[in-house]
């Protein structure tokens, strides 16, 4: 384990001046809007607010952190048109972070986007909608969020769709429906990653055979090191190098240690018998997750945790696809060390003890993402000279 004085920590903390972390997961917007109703004023992340959030403008820049997908989450729990008018009060929510800021944040739509926030030293800010829900069936939907700069939609979150399963609910269609290839399809004619976090595995088989353009996983582990349906199996991470995927291993204690997993699911279920969410991250969440694990003390995972996930990863996907998606204030316990967003050189750290080079951490922290973000842009171009908008239903495709 790294100490603040180890060679290795110097090394990471270097190494990532240049080569910063592209984080694929951060669910802060949603954290202001449970915590202060989006008052910044309130809430202000300019200040440290270690007792309240996992993220501010300080830990963000001591983590190392160069470009962040700022996630504009909504729960499955919302549906229709309140789904999608949440979704735009969460972008409206990075957009205030971005003005309020910009001496820090600056908004990014491009992989030429990112590249110039890091050259003066800003943190680019991209956004990904979390949950297929959030289109409420319509691609013109999809579109729209388009335009306001979104450029990821996680397929699901926890709750399975009329056209694409998630990993944790029953199936509803089998993987992938008709116009759930279409959703796809009209994806990556946008510009528009495919995230494959929180879906099913067959969800997940079926992106890859019809998808036109590198998908990602913004927050996901290794299946084979903890058995998990929120991870990646082998399967399907040996398909990534053919399609130019990136998966972004996460931190969530519970995906990535098997020791967590029933230890949280007790967890969860103490949070409900209060009669609260179980991501619950506000201060009465906080108060009863803290006084069940006084007396439950649980498992921690550890940066050690998190790289034997990505030494599987490199060694089944390969280098040139992985990448980090911590979920920080989207998970209400994560591993020590890596406890909010100041924590990435320690994963660094580790990895240059594992005899990581720089070069390929460089992959892994930075490189690696910007590349499927441009290649993404640049299958649009191709796809936009071959087909226009899709204007397909649900009904019409699925019946």
């Amino acid at each position: 384990m790294t100490t603040a004085a180890s060679p290795s920590l110097q090394r990471a903390r270097a190494l990532l001046v240049e080569h910063p972390v592209v984080d694929g997961h951060n669910d802060l917007p949603w954290a202001l809007r449970e915590q202060v109703r989006y008052d910044l004023d309130a809430l202000d992340i300019a200040h440290d607010q270690h007792a309240r959030l996992h993220t501010d403008l300080a830990r963000l820049r001591a983590g190392g952190v160069g470009a962040q997908f700022w996630s504009v989450y909504v729960p499955g729990e919302l549906t229709g048109d309140d789904a999608v008018s949440a979704t735009l009060e969460q972008i409206d929510a990075v957009r205030m972070l971005a003005a309020r800021y910009p001496e820090d944040l600056q908004l990014a739509f491009t992989a030429e986007d990112v590249e110039a926030a890091h050259a003066q030293r800003r943190i680019a800010s991209l956004m990904g909608a979390e949950g297929g829900h959030s289109i409420n069936n319509s691609l013109a939907t999809l579109r729209a969020l388009y335009q306001l700069g979104v450029r990821y939609l996680t397929l699901t979150h926890n709750n399975s769709l009329d056209w694409a399963d998630s990993a944790t609910d029953e199936p509803r269609a089998g993987g992938l429906s008709r116009f759930g290839e279409e959703v796809v399809a009209e994806m990556n004619r946008l510009g528009m990653l495919v995230d494959l976090s929180h879906v099913a595995a067959e969800t997940m088989r079926d992106a890859l055979r019809v998808a036109e353009a590198p998908v990602i996983f913004s927050h996901s582990s290794a299946r084979a090191v903890c058995d998990h349906p929120r991870n990646v199996p082998d399967d399907v991470l040996a398909q990534l190098p053919a399609n130019g995927g990136v998966a972004m291993a996460t931190f969530v204690p519970k995906f990535i240690l098997p020791e967590a997993v029933a230890w949280t699911r007790a967890a969860d279920e103490n949070m409900r018998a209060h009669g609260l969410h179980h991501l619950d991250l506000g201060e009465e969440g906080r108060r009863v997750q803290q006084a069940f694990e006084t007396a439950n003390p649980r498992p921690v995972p550890d940066a050690r945790t998190v790289a034997d996930h990505l030494d599987h990863m490199r060694e089944v996907a390969g280098i040139d696809h992985i990448g980090i998606g911590g979920d920080y204030d989207g998970t209400p316990f994560t591993p020590a060390q890596l406890e909010d967003v100041s924590g990435y050189p320690h994963l660094v750290a580790e990895l240059l003890d594992r005899n990581w080079s720089e070069a390929d951490l460089s992959k892994l922290t930075w490189s690696n993402a910007v590349r499927v973000l441009r290649e993404a842009e640049e299958a649009a171009l191709t796809l936009q000279t071959r087909r226009g908008p899709s204007i397909a239903t649900i009904d019409e495709l699925d019946g």
